[in-house]
Parts: structure tokens; C-alpha cells; sequence
């Protein structure tokens, strides 16, 4: 793609050969048209890398692997340039969950039911209960610091999100009801 005499590349092309160019473009393309596209543009690395993420699992769960994929190519591309937050501590994260809990869930909540938005409604639900059982494991985290996690294992459920601190996952997600197998273990875990 030629602009202003200099070639330009989507950053989802690189070493991403088996992908068309015109599906990545198009792709791109698609997201940027959408109706807020003001906000959408506004959104940072991390949260472009988050939504592109989000996506891809909704693929999946509509057998739309290419999709899935072109997604997953564009949060994998949006999470490498995200930079790291400096001065990241576990009381902003409480705080970012607790201003969701009071805010943000109730605000798309009224919005989807004003909307008739079922699917939006259902995915209130699960959000809420998720950041409600993550505002308690950092309850509980800050109490007990690093004991918390000795000696056990982190499971996130795939499909919802839900955490869960155990030496394996359990049988069915409390929030989704999805199997175990649908579970992801959390790995090389940094200390605090």
C-alpha cells in the first residue's frame, strides 16, 4: 500500500505469511468504519490488544477460524507495542475493579437493556461476577501477599475469564459452566 510515496504495512503482516494481505486490510478496514470510531480510536495498545483478543474468542465460538486467527494476529501485534505501565501497583487494579463494579457493569447494563441487547445483558453478568471474585482474590492477596499463591496453581477460564487458585481447575466454570478442559493454566508467574 503506497501513502504519501512511502509503502506502508499493516503491523499484522509481518511473519504473518499465511495470512492474505487483503483479509488483514480488509479486516482493519472494517474495524476502523465502525460507528464510534472516534472512541475506537482513542483506545490504547492494551485495550485495542484486549478488544482484538475478545473478538478472536467470539470467532471461535462461531467456527470462524479465519476470523479467529486475523484477531488473534492483531492483539498479539497490539500486546508486543503495549508498553509496560511503570508504576503498576495492586491497589490500582483494586481500585480499577472497584470502579467498574460501581460504575461501568451498571452503566452497559442500563444501556443494553435500553437496547433490548440480550447477548451485551449475559455478558454484564459474567463481567460482574468474574471482577466481583478478582476484586476478592486481590482482597485476599493483599492480606496474605505472596503466601496466597505458594504452592499452588492460577486457572482462567477461556471462555469467561473467571480466575481460580487450586491445584487444578475445576470441573465446571462457576460463572459459564463450561468443562475444565476449557481451562488455562497460568504460568511463570512474576513476584510482586
Amino acid at each position: 500500500m503506497m501513502r504519501n510515496g512511502k509503502k506502508r504495512f499493516l503491523p499484522t503482516c509481518r511473519n504473518h505469511g499465511n495470512v492474505p494481505y487483503a483479509k488483514q486490510r480488509s479486516l482493519l478496514l472494517h474495524l476502523r468504519s465502525r460507528k464510534k470510531k472516534r472512541s475506537f480510536m482513542k483506545m490504547s495498545a492494551g485495550e485495542l490488544a484486549a478488544l482484538c483478543s475478545n473478538l478472536a474468542r467470539g470467532c471461535e465460538k462461531q467456527y470462524r477460524a479465519e476470523e479467529a486467527e486475523l484477531f488473534r494476529q492483531i492483539a498479539d501485534y497490539f500486546t508486543s507495542v503495549n508498553p509496560a505501565v511503570p508504576d503498576a501497583d495492586i491497589e490500582q487494579l483494586a481500585a480499577l475493579f472497584r470502579d467498574d463494579l460501581r460504575n461501568g457493569y451498571p452503566s452497559v447494563r442500563t444501556a443494553a437493556d435500553a437496547a433490548g441487547d440480550r447477548g451485551t445483558g449475559r455478558i454484564c453478568v459474567w463481567g460482574e461476577k468474574v471482577t466481583n471474585m478478582l476484586d476478592s482474590l486481590i482482597a485476599q492477596y493483599r492480606q496474605e501477599g505472596e503466601a496466597f499463591l505458594a504452592g499452588t496453581q492460577v486457572w482462567v477460564c477461556s471462555v469467561c475469564g473467571f480466575v481460580y487458585t487450586g491445584d487444578e481447575p475445576p470441573k465446571n466454570c462457576p460463572v459459564c459452566k463450561v468443562p475444565d478442559w476449557k481451562f488455562e493454566k497460568i504460568e511463570g508467574r512474576d513476584s510482586a
